[in-house]
Formats: structure tokens, C-alpha cells, sequence
């Protein structure tokens, strides 16, 4: 090591020739938001700084524009349903280098050794994974999940490398009543996210107070607004449903801008392939009116340093040298993208072998969808663009379901570590006028959740995830559509151009249904019982208001 940075002090100062020297780049430099046309040197990965350097390699940019790796503040992997080496391939295409990922939906499924399986799949991918260890599996008490992790669980894993501190605290009545298991989580890592949604005032206090001190979940800017001024750090999320960037960009100011990053948190493998990663939230952010300047100090260096990320951010001294080729003439884009001063050039990588489901769900009898009982009900209102829902109350008649001219229809989760435990309730906002879809992805616990026109669609989507051990049905009469997620019932092991061409097949049926735009997205969220207002869970319907469980009906 010594040796080492004897090696670089000397090419830094011009003695000995560098690796790499990038010729002619308008460098974005995020310590003072400017672009500057600038030289700068590389070796051993490593930037040496920017100025008069000769090369083993010269790269001319022309006057080019280059930016730091992009940085994705807080992600899902599984969510993407890739497996991390296919979902590193896709994003370090549009520029990103890190991601800061939360491995708690596998981790809901298979506890410690689903993340045993992240840290393990996540070396040598092509880019960075840094991973907060999941803080509520399940996501709260009356959740039911494949794995419960307790504060003793994940102190196996503190000094791991590549693990920074504690992922989203989404059990915030835990918190503020003081949960002794809680407790012990929070005083881990000096590190902890945050999983906030509309908390305020003095309870708000109470919460940055025990440890969580960023947030993914403000959906508005007053929200955001008053926790910058507690001294939170804000992600702005911009997910496959999850559209937070334009209500929030208010809050972004020069005097702001260190305290707010990105996050895509949710997004499948299509949006990341179509609209793309960072680069994709960048754009979003600058068509709404952010600065440029501003939202790549977000994208970069905000993000390093709230984490202690203080070798990445920027082109400077002693940092990684991951960076962009970028075209801004238009609109930013991506044109090449280099890891530690090489270009990668996204070749596919063998896959590992994928862990169990964990899958022990049975098949519903068509009985089990029968609601019994009339009047008003209580419906699971989807909320487009939003993972909140509403709690809507309609006047029902059971045996007059679906109701698609008030766009009711039923929905059904089943436990997929209980056999026969089964939920049914009713949804409205994804407008089908046929058939019914069907996924093993529903956070957290990730039990088999429908929503469909027919009891029989129901059940046959159901069915035909099963069958898969996992995966992404649509039903449409006897017509069976399936992507499978082999991998713990979550990801599949495909390329992730064979996932986005499935992917597009599926939603091209759920378009011809009539369907909300990216039906599986909202259907996976409708069973956490952490997001206001409204859930079902496989123990029926769930009030986060309440915190409880509630009957459908209301009388």
C-alpha cells in the first residue's frame, strides 16, 4: 500500500507517465456546480487531478462533456427483477458507477441468507453495490414474512465490506414507542435510513432523534421542506410508479443541494432500459426546471459524502475514476460510461445459481374469493403515479362484483409460507375491463397478490405463478402469459433484454385489459402495511392509520 501511493504521488506531480490521460473534457465539477475544459490524468484506477499529464493512453473528448459516476441514493435491486450482475449491465450503460441498495425484499423471503446471497452476487459486476442492511423484517409486526431478523441477526454482519449502516426504519410506531427490539437495531450503525411518509411535528422530533435522519417518502414539498430543517437528508424518488420528482424539486436550492440526492427505489427492468437509471431522474429533474448543475450535484457528490463516500463524487485527486461521456446538446445522455478509468463495455457475465422461493402457497378454491355481505365497503383506492392509497368507500353489492363501471374489482393475496392462508378485498384504479394478473413480487413479505375482472382469471394467475415458483401472470380467459422469477421468487436469471422484451410482452396485454399504465407495480405495493392508508395483507384488510386489521365492510 505504501509502495502504492508512492507510485501515484509520483505520476501525480508529472515524474512518471499516467495510465490513462482524458484529453480535451468540459468537466463537470461538482465542489462548485462549473463546467471546465480540463486534462486529467488516471492511474491504478485512481484520478491523478487535472492538468499538464502525458498517457500510456490518450483519450480525446473534443470538448466533450464528462461527469462523475452517477450515484443512486437508495434502491431495491429485486425490484428491477434482475439478478445484481444484469442489473449492474443495464445501469452502468446510462452512467451510474454506485448504488446504495436495501436488500429487504429478499431478505423478507430468506433472512440472513438472502443477504448472505446479495454481498456474495454483487462482487465484481461492473459497478459499485454498497448495501444497508434491511431494518424490519418484516416490515412490522403483523406483516407475515419468510424470515424475522432481529438486532442480534444483523450484527453479523457489521464490519462487512461493502455495508455501510442500517436501511430504511420503516417501523416508525416501533420507534416512537420506544420498541426495546427497535432500540437495539438503531444502535448498530451510526448509519441509519429513514422511512417516514407524512410524519410531522413533534413525533417527527422523536424519530430523527433515534438514529433516522434521511427520507425516500415525502410525496410533497412541505413535507420535505420541514424535514431539511430537522436536519434530514432527502432522496427525491423517481420510480417505476413512485413520481416524486416534480412535487419536490421546489425544495432544491443552492444552499440545499448537499442535503438532497436521487433515488429509484422501485424500478422495473423496462423503465430502466427505456427511460433509464440516474441519467433518466436527471432528465426528469432539468425538464421540470432543476438546474443542470444542480441535479448532478445530487446525482454525484451529494450522495457520496451522506454516506462517507469520500473516494467517489467527483474528479479529483485521489477518487475512483468513474465517470461519463456525456451529450447535453439536446437532452442528457449517456454515450459511454468508465469504471476506474476503463470503458465499460457491458458484456453479460455467467449467472450464479438461484436460491429457493421459499414458495409454499397452495392454490385458492374458487370459494375462497366469495365475499359475503353488502354495503358500504371499504376500497383500496390506486393513487397513479404514488405507492399511498385511499381508502374509498363505495356501496357494494357481493354477488354484483366486479363493479367495472365504478371500476371495483376484487384482489387476493395468499401467504406464500402458509398454505391455505388467503385474503380477499377490493381495489379500484386499475381499470380492466378483462382478465386478471398475478405476481409473487408484493412487498414486503412478498406473498402471491391478483387483482382481476373473474374469480376464475383470479385463480388461474395464481395458479400459474406457482407453477413458475415465482413470476409476473396475466390471464386473459384461457390465455396464460408468464415471466418467471426463479430467483427467491423475486428476480429472474435472464439477460435482462430477454426480462424487458417479456416484460413489454405482458404490458402490452394489460393495455389491451383497459389496465392502469404498469399494472404490476401498483399491484406489488398493495400489500405493505407501512404506507398510508389502505392494504390487504393475507390476514385481510389492513388500516396504517389504525394500525390494525379492519373488516371490509363497513356496517
Amino acid at each position: 500500500m505504501k509502495s502504492d501511493l508512492q507510485s501515484l504521488i509520483k505520476a501525480a506531480r508529472g515524474l512518471s507517465p499516467a495510465d490513462t490521460v482524458i484529453r480535451n473534457a468540459e468537466l463537470y465539477d461538482p465542489f462548485t456546480c462549473s463546467w471546465d475544459l480540463v486534462d486529467f490524468a488516471i492511474k491504478d484506477g485512481i484520478v491523478l487531478g487535472t492538468g499538464n499529464y502525458s498517457g500510456l493512453c490518450e483519450i480525446d473528448c473534443k470538448g466533450a462533456r464528462v461527469v462523475p459516476g452517477l450515484i443512486d441514493s437508495h434502491v431495491h435491486i429485486e425490484s428491477s427483477l434482475l439478478c445484481p450482475a444484469e442489473y449492474a449491465r443495464l445501469v452502468a450503460c446510462h452512467g451510474t458507477s454506485t448504488v446504495i441498495a436495501d436488500p429487504h425484499e429478499i431478505a423478507n423471503v430468506l433472512g440472513k441468507e438472502g443477504i448472505e446471497y446479495m454481498l456474495r452476487v454483487s462482487q465484481n459486476t461492473g459497478i459499485d453495490f454498497f448495501y444497508m442492511l434491511p431494518s424490519c423484517v418484516p416490515s412490522t409486526p403483523v406483516d407475515l414474512g419468510g424470515a424475522t431478523l432481529e438486532a442480534s441477526d444483523l450484527a453479523l454482519f457489521s464490519g462487512r465490506d461493502n455495508v455501510l449502516g442500517l436501511g430504511e426504519m420503516m417501523n416508525v410506531p416501533g420507534v416512537l414507542s420506544g420498541d426495546a427490539g427497535i432500540i437495539d437495531k438503531l444502535g448498530i450503525f451510526p448509519l441509519v435510513d429513514g422511512h417516514a411518509p407524512m410524519l410531522a411535528g413533534n413525533d417527527l422530533n422523536a424519530y430523527i432523534l433515534a438514529g433516522p435522519v434521511s427520507d425516500h417518502e415525502c410525496s410533497a414539498a412541505a413535507e420535505a421542506r420541514e424535514k431539511l430543517s430537522k436536519g434530514m437528508y432527502i432522496y427525491l424518488r423517481e420510480g417505476s410508479t413512485e413520481k416524486n420528482i416534480k412535487a419536490l424539486l421546489p425544495v432544491v436550492t443552492p444552499c440545499t443541494v448537499s442535503r438532497c440526492s436521487f433515488s429509484t427505489d422501485d424500478r422495473h427492468a423496462d423503465t430502466l432500459m427505456d427511460q433509464g437509471h440516474i441519467d433518466g431522474v436527471i432528465r426528469t429533474a432539468v425538464s421540470e426546471g432543476l438546474e443542470l448543475e444542480l441535479a448532478l450535484r445530487m446525482a454525484t457528490l451529494s450522495a457520496a459524502e451522506r454516506f462517507g463516500l469520500h473516494d467517489r463524487g467527483a474528479i479529483s485527486p485521489g477518487r475512483i475514476a468513474d465517470f461519463s461521456i456525456v451529450d447535453t446538446k439536446e437532452e442528457f445522455s449517456v454515450k459511454k460510461t468508465f469504471r476506474r478509468g476503463n470503458e465499460i463495455t457491458g458484456v453479460s457475465v455467467p449467472m450464479t445459481p438461484p436460491v429457493s422461493p421459499n414458495m409454499h402457497a397452495t392454490v385458492p378454491r374458487l370459494a375462497d374469493f366469495v365475499l359475503t355481505g353488502n354495503g358500504l365497503a371499504r376500497v383500496i383506492g390506486i393513487v397513479p403515479g404514488q405507492i399511498i392509497t385511499q381508502e374509498l368507500h363505495f356501496e357494494i353489492q357481493s354477488t354484483e362484483l366486479p363493479d367495472l363501471e365504478q371500476d371495483i374489482m376484487k384482489i387476493s393475496v395468499c401467504s406464500r409460507y402458509c398454505p391455505g392462508l388467503h385474503a380477499t378485498g377490493l381495489a379500484h384504479g386499475f381499470s380492466f375491463d378483462h382478465g386478471a394478473i398475478a405476481s409473487s413480487v408484493s412487498h414486503d413479505a412478498h406473498n402471491i397478490i391478483a387483482a382481476g375482472t373473474s374469480d376464475e382469471e383470479i385463480q388461474k394467475a395464481i395458479a400459474a405463478v406457482l407453477r413458475h415458483n415465482g413470476g409476473l401472470a396475466v390471464v386473459t380467459g384461457n390465455d396464460v402469459i408468464v415471466l418467471p422469477l426463479e430467483n427467491a421468487g423475486l428476480m429472474s436469471v435472464r439477460p435482462y433484454e430477454a426480462v424487458v422484451e417479456q416484460l413489454n410482452l405482458l404490458h402490452s396485454v394489460t393495455q389491451r385489459m383497459g389496465g392502469i399504465h404498469d399494472p404490476f407495480m401498483y399491484l406489488s405495493f398493495l400489500c405493505l402495511p407501512v404506507i398510508p392508508q389502505l392494504r390487504l395483507t393475507a390476514r385481510g384488510l389492513f388500516s396504517v392509520e389504525k394500525f390494525e386489521h379492519i373488516p371490509l365492510f363497513i356496517n
